[in-house]
């Protein structure tokens, strides 16, 4: 459903405000290790993460990415998705017709209708925040 992008920067913001709750900061090959992403790709985006100020990169040896717990709580999921993806996937038709509409409904329009809305909302749902201390309890993981 999300591009192979957006899966890892859900991913990778995910772990870092796992890490940025423990007061650790953490480097690009280690963000890409715990989801399984390529580094040079994990790299461009947390590039893009930071440079929309979602997180923020810290230069030098003690440096690394980190997640502010409050910026934590702000950012949804939907943010992200929205940030690399684009809105499609939230106002798009589901076949992909160029017209589709509730007065030119194309064959799925309908059911399709109520999967948008339920993605809309469990995107928005969900802060980083409360995805990070889910894995931190062991309830979820990233892999």
């Amino acid at each position: 459903m999300f591009s192979k992008a957006c899966e890892y920067a859900i991913k990778a913001s995910i772990y870092i405000a796992r890490q940025s709750l423990q007061q650790k900061r953490v480097n690009v090959k280690e963000v890409s290790q715990s989801i399984d992403a390529p580094v040079a790709f994990t790299a461009k985006i947390l590039q893009v993460l930071c440079r929309e100020d979602i997180m923020q990169s810290v230069r030098g040896q003690q440096g690394g990415f980190v997640f502010e717990e409050y910026k934590q709580r702000e950012v949804k999921i939907f943010d992200i998705v929205r940030l690399i993806d684009g809105d499609g996937l939230f106002t798009q038709c589901g076949l992909g017709l160029q017209k589709c509409s509730a007065d030119n409904p194309c064959p799925v329009h309908d059911d399709f209708k109520i999967v948008r809305e339920k993605l809309i909302e469990m995107t928005q749902k969900h802060s980083l925040y409360d995805l990070a201390l889910k894995t931190e309890s062991g309830l979820a993981w990233l892999k």
